[in-house]
């Protein structure tokens, strides 16, 4: 078996790179632990002051590896092996060595019908420009069209072009698609834990929702969450969400959303989520504990399905994941590699996660590359 080859290199105070020199230092390091791909795909990370760069960087690699299809995005943090880049210049790359047939790139949905005609697409990596008109919309479309499994990410919210690939500028969504013959298997873990029961929205005023279960949204809010926090309702920001679940199937996969304001007067609660008499919710905590539990869940599901046959993982986490909810340090990256073991990993902290035809928040998707085997699940 044949790992996929990747590099990372990015500027931190522990080194190996203390001081910004400009973008071709990072790439010359990363092209000196990439080896010599003789071809296939280059996978492409890079962080938000390298924006203006990602051009001619991709012009770069092109020129000096086999590699002349890159693709990828522009994130707020990126990640690779062990360790995570937040708020510094940084560089993760992949060269996924397989067949050019056996995969087709896209632009803004596009894609050649005598290709989807030729091949089943099974999986796909998308990336999509949180900044375009429709660029949600197109996640579920893109889906239909394909009959694929999507994995990925909304790149940078800043970057005037976030998104790298031929045809990629300007697009709402960019990315690959996979056949199957490129075996891949992929998880999601939620960062969060429900609390009480699964209610059903029966009143609303405009946006708000009114009552739950035919009570008063608020006091429901306030029952599940317990008499400590309810004294104080401003303790619940950033740590208790609204989950919608996922049509389908039971608690265990969910749309986590802000809780972004109350009516207190009137007992009302605004849920960042378009939502419709009838609908169904609950209440979830954001915390650290809950976040490594489902994470290991969801390690140690990926490692049985994959037999240990792993060439290459690309994993799409959350912004406010990271450090941010798992303390300072690579802590999350160092996860994975402490249920997978050396596996080549890289990936990106995002403004949402995509996984199959959904947008969620708060989440990380891991998907592992396969030596052989079942397709994606």
């Amino acid at each position: 078996m044949s790992r996929f080859a990747f590099a990372h290199a990015g500027v931190r105070a522990e080194g190996p790179v203390t001081q910004w020199q400009g973008w071709k230092d990072l790439v010359v390091r990363c092209l000196g632990d990439l080896g010599a791909p003789q071809g296939g795909l280059g996978l492409l990370y890079v962080t938000e002051p390298l924006a203006g760069d990602s051009a001619d960087i991709v012009a770069h690699l092109r020129s000096e590896t086999a590699l002349d299809e890159w693709i990828g995005a522009v994130a707020p943090a990126v990640c690779a092996g062990g360790v995570e880049y937040f708020e510094t210049p940084a560089i993760a790359m992949m060269a996924l060595d397989l067949a050019q047939d056996s995969y087709a790139t896209l632009a803004n949905g596009d894609l050649s019908e005598a290709w989807l005609q030729a091949h089943a697409p099974h999986f796909a990596i998308v990336h999509a420009d949180p900044r375009r008109a429709g660029a949600m919309e197109a996640v579920p479309q893109v889906a239909a069209a394909t009959n694929a499994y999507l994995v990925g990410g909304f790149a940078s919210g800043t970057a005037i072009a976030p998104l790298i690939g031929r045809g990629s500028q300007g697009a709402g969504i960019s990315g690959v698609l996979f056949d199957g013959g490129v075996p891949v298997v992929t998880g999601l873990t939620q960062g969060c834990t429900p609390i009480g029961a699964l209610h059903t929205v029966t009143a609303m005023e405009d946006e708000l929702v009114t009552e739950l279960d035919g009570e008063n949204a608020l006091e429901v809010l306030k029952a599940d969450v317990g008499e400590l926090l309810a004294r104080d309702l401003r303790r619940l920001a950033g740590y208790v969400h609204a989950a919608v679940p996922v049509s389908g199937s039971d608690t265990a996969d969910y749309l986590v959303r802000n809780l972004i304001g109350m009516d207190v007067p009137h007992g009302w609660i605004a849920i960042a989520e378009e939502l419709a008499v009838g609908d169904r919710l609950m209440f979830v905590r954001r915390d650290t504990a809950s976040a490594i539990a489902d994470m290991q869940r969801m390690l140690g599901d990926l490692k049985r399905r994959s037999g240990g046959r792993v060439r290459g993982a690309v994993y799409h986490s959350c912004v406010a994941r990271g450090p941010h909810q798992f303390g300072p340090g690579s802590v999350e990256l160092s996860i994975v590699g402490e249920m997978l073991g050396d596996v080549p990993v890289i990936g990106f902290f995002g403004n949402g996660e995509v996984s199959n035809d959904r947008l969620y928040t708060y989440t990380g998707v891991l998907s592992l590359f396969l030596d052989e085997g079942p397709g994606a699940e």
